[in-house]
């Protein structure tokens, strides 16, 4: 095929410009002049970086499009800081900042990496400054995107003016100029929280956090049912006259919970070894049609859910499985339980405590909080069983973003958020794992030495557990008045940190 471009009309003093090389051979071309290392922005930023975000001593930070270095060494020099320096051009750095890589790599550390794209590291800190007035219009909400998601609070100063180097290599290095408001827009499109900000005409800057706390999750949360059906339910279950639950005495036996997660497949042949050394076996909805397909007998099966769909947990019935489902649980789920063998519990909640009351000279209610895991451990303390094995209580996606080790479609397309614990880890998660892990927490610090507990895996829950705990032994060899100690066990509620989706 040939094809015939027309030239028709073309007005002879029309003249092409120079092609624009790509960014980052650009700035390597620019790193090579001297007259661009002559002002390094963060240089003087970091004494408003340190003063706005306050970080201890040893914290982590990403100096987001670090240029000289010379910025990331004021931060490691006067906050004693871990700064890794990320940038797209491997020539930028300052030699004597080059020295110091390997003289202390304890402070200073450098990656070749572009904000464009997501990176491959995290803090919890980001100092960005002198970045975003470079980004290509079409790539600022990607870069702003790719920083907040990288860093839970994020320092940058951002220039409102034309450059004056684009000279040095013959094309503009400002080309997203934008006045203090427009920046502040894209901060609160993004639901971010702007710890701190300043219009200096000439430039602006912004302390902010796109990040949010587990317990601001748990907070936001919503019933899944209305508080009608849960009422209409447990009037229904309650007039069935089913055996309640009640107290027991403590004793030594093991119990192990399988819940729902993705690692469980993986922990088969332990759950298996434990099952037939004696150890309870407790199933949690899906868990226990699990069981059964693998050739595991149950000792009880627990549910708190009071949507009808769940029905589905109960339809195979084994012999001397115990059945103990929640009032508000839909009566369907209880259709064809033994009588005998099926017990009903109760939650805390307001919404029925009128009509237990109206039912029963005397009932217990369960402790807990917004998930089935919330619940059965506090009913089965109740019990008077103490230790406990954990499987498949990942309370995180898997890497490949599996939700549960079996087909759960109700959970399909549910929003995907990214959940980070201190020390850097992070994972990917479901809105109501973030908050169950962190609702964990408080349920272990309530229960204290009530209970023990081993969690398999190396899901969110259990390095949100481990993360409380390695703090709270902290805090008792700490030389802290009695007062501080307080204060800083109750700050543990804040041990897991969570990142709101932007997509």
């Amino acid at each position: 095929m040939s094809v015939k471009i027309g030239l028709e009309g073309v007005r002879p003093e029309l003249k092409v410009e120079s092609t624009r090389p790509l960014e980052k051979d650009l700035y390597k071309q620019l790193w090579e002049t001297k007259e661009y290392r002559v002002v390094a922005p963060g240089e003087f930023c970091a004494q408003e970086f340190l003063k706005q975000a306050r970080p201890k001593a040893g914290s982590k930070v990403l100096d987001l499009g670090a240029g000289t270095g010379r910025g990331a060494l004021s931060l490691a020099l006067f906050g004693s800081l871990k700064v890794t320096m990320v940038d797209f051009a491997n020539n930028c750095l300052d030699d004597d900042i080059k020295q110091m890589l390997i003289s202390q790599p304890q402070s200073l550390n450098f990656i070749e990496a572009d904000l464009t794209q997501p990176l491959p590291v995290s803090a919890e800190y980001g100092f960005c400054t002198d970045v975003m007035e470079h980004i290509r219009p079409r790539l600022v909400d990607t870069v702003l995107d790719n920083c907040l998601l990288a860093c839970q609070h994020v320092f940058f100063q951002i220039s409102c003016e034309e450059d004056h180097c684009g000279a040095l290599v013959g094309h503009d290095l400002h080309l997203s100029v934008h006045p203090y408001d427009w920046w502040l827009k894209k901060f609160n499109d993004r639901d971010c929280v702007v710890h701190w900000s300043q219009d200096k005409g000439g430039y602006c800057l912004f302390y902010v956090s796109a990040w949010r706390t587990g317990q601001e999750v748990t907070d936001a949360g919503l019933l899944n049912t209305s508080e009608e059906q849960i009422k209409a339910n447990v009037k229904i279950n309650i007039d069935n006259d089913w055996e309640q639950v009640v107290p027991h005495e403590t004793n030594d036996i093991e119990c192990m919970i399988l819940g729902g997660g993705p690692s469980l497949d993986k922990h088969l042949d332990k759950i298996k070894e434990l099952r037939d050394s004696g150890v309870k076996l407790l199933t949690m909805n899906g868990s226990y049609n699990w069981a059964i397909e693998n050739s595991l007998t149950p000792s009880a099966l627990v549910m708190v859910d009071a949507r009808q769909f769940n029905a589905r947990f109960t339809r195979q019935v084994l012999p001397e499985c115990k059945y103990l489902l929640a009032s508000q649980c839909h009566p369907d789920a209880l259709e064809g339980l033994p009588k005998e063998r099926t017990y009903l519990w109760h939650t805390q909640t307001d919404l029925i405590q009128d009509l237990l009351t109206e039912k029963y000279k005397v009932w217990f209610s369960v402790p807990g909080g917004t998930t089935i895991l919330l619940r059965v451990i506090p009913l089965f303390r109740m019990l008077g069983y103490r230790k406990y094995h954990l499987f498949g209580c990942d309370s995180c996606l898997s890497e490949s973003e599996t939700h549960h080790a079996y087909s759960q479609p109700e959970n399909d397309g549910s929003p995907i958020v990214n959940v980070q614990v201190p020390g850097g880890k992070q994972f990917k998660c479901h809105p109501w794992m973030a908050s169950q892990a962190q609702e964990f927490v408080e349920l272990v610090k309530y229960l204290g030495s009530e209970i023990e507990i081993e969690i398999y895996g190396d899901g969110l829950l259990k390095n949100v557990l481990e993360v409380a705990a390695a703090e709270s032994n902290k805090l008792e060899t700490d030389n802290l008045s009695e007062e501080d100690k307080l204060q800083d066990k109750n700050s543990l509620k804040d041990t897991l940190v969570q990142l709101t989706p932007s997509e």
